[in-house]
């Protein structure tokens, strides 16, 4: 025992008995108490909430699609992942019954799209290991400074940097002969396994700029080979994925989106409204004071599509071959670990 037996007694009425699920309307409305500190009206209706990831989901994974020729138009949304790309991230798939993935969260019913089961992949550290392997760079000093100088941020001058140097060749084939595994905060999913460090092969003795901008690349790269893990996994699990849906802040630099597109193969749907987690909000808020008659119909018509970014086909075979060696990766590093436990 834990001493937590307080909580059954009384049929749990110490934690609550009647769930509600996400976007219906709470009570009486806003109290007194709480509309006299907001500033808002009485009575007001409150939604049942999300969590900020589930929230951004929602904003972003059943906006109307008519019109911009991607394959999961005239498809349920079980079609499509909500990617939510932050300082980690967070890949949404729903489905009509239940899918139990191995390494990913769920299957959990009415989670976020009620009616629907969720399932919830994850990479621990994305846009904090970006930043970590750009700042810790020995030339990262002179990346900020000629950042400053040109006015724009460190990424979008690192992203310039990248097609300057690139000459005849597509970008992303610049980091043909450097690999990164990137779990250097361990790996959520698909292998669960908080052991595991970070890896890169490939490095050489050159401190400059071009190094720092390959090394970013990298990472980069190896962010989208880890979603498209994942969505292996999904898929192999009884999930059928064509299209991505994505949003937060590494949603906002163009190489991120593009390498998921090209490294996954699937078209990358961008939000409208790059603030999703509020458009999801929005949405529970709408469904709670009856401007909409189910979350479906709100996703429908206050979601909306930006930007389609479609992935470069003809680089298949590369990340293929990139896919591979990052598989190649961690099977090495499990390798490594058994030698040395052996001693």
């Amino acid at each position: 025992m834990i001493g937590l037996e307080d909580l059954v007694k009384d049929k749990y009425e110490k934690i609550g008995n009647h769930v509600l699920s996400p976007g219906e309307s709470v009570g009486k409305g806003l109290t007194p108490e709480a509309a006299k500190d907001l500033g808002l009206p009485e009575g007001i209706a409150v939604a049942a909430s999300l969590i900020d990831a589930h929230a951004g989901g929602l904003g972003v994974i059943g906006a109307d699609v008519k019109g911009h020729n991607l394959p999961c138009e005239n498809l349920p949304i079980t079609a499509r992942v909500a990617m939510i790309c932050g300082t980690s991230s967070c890949h949404m798939g729903v489905s009509e019954t239940p899918i139990f993935v191995p390494g990913v969260w769920g299957p959990y019913f009415s989670a976020m799209v009620p009616g629907l089961w969720l399932n919830e992949g994850g990479q621990s550290a994305t846009g904090k290991l970006i930043d970590h392997m750009v700042r810790s760079h020995v030339a990262f000093l002179e990346l900020q400074s000629k950042a400053a100088a040109s006015a724009h941020s460190i990424y979008t001058y690192l992203n310039s940097h990248l097609d300057l140097i690139k000459k005849s060749l597509p970008v992303g084939f610049l980091t043909v002969d450097l690999h990164v595994w990137p779990d250097f905060h361990g790996n959520r999913s698909p292998l669960t396994d908080l052991t595991l460090k970070g890896m890169v092969v490939g490095l050489t003795l050159s401190r400059g700029l071009d190094e720092l901008a390959l090394i970013y690349l990298a990472t980069i790269q190896a962010i989208a080979l880890g979603t498209r893990h994942i969505l292996e996994t999904m898929q192999a699990a009884g999930h059928h994925i064509n299209t991505l849906f994505l949003c937060g802040g590494l949603s906002k630099n163009p190489l991120f989106v593009q390498m998921h597109a090209d490294i996954t193969g699937k078209p990358v749907v961008l939000s409208k409204e790059v603030e999703s987690v509020l458009v999801g909000a929005a949405i529970l808020g709408a469904c709670a004071s009856g401007d909409f008659v189910s979350i479906q119909e709100a996703m429908a018509k206050m979601g909306k599509i930006g930007r389609v970014v479609q992935p470069n086909h003809e680089h298949k075979r590369f990340y293929d071959k990139k896919y591979e060696v990052f598989l190649k990766l961690v099977e090495h590093q499990r390798e490594y670990r058994s030698i040395m436990n052996s001693f």
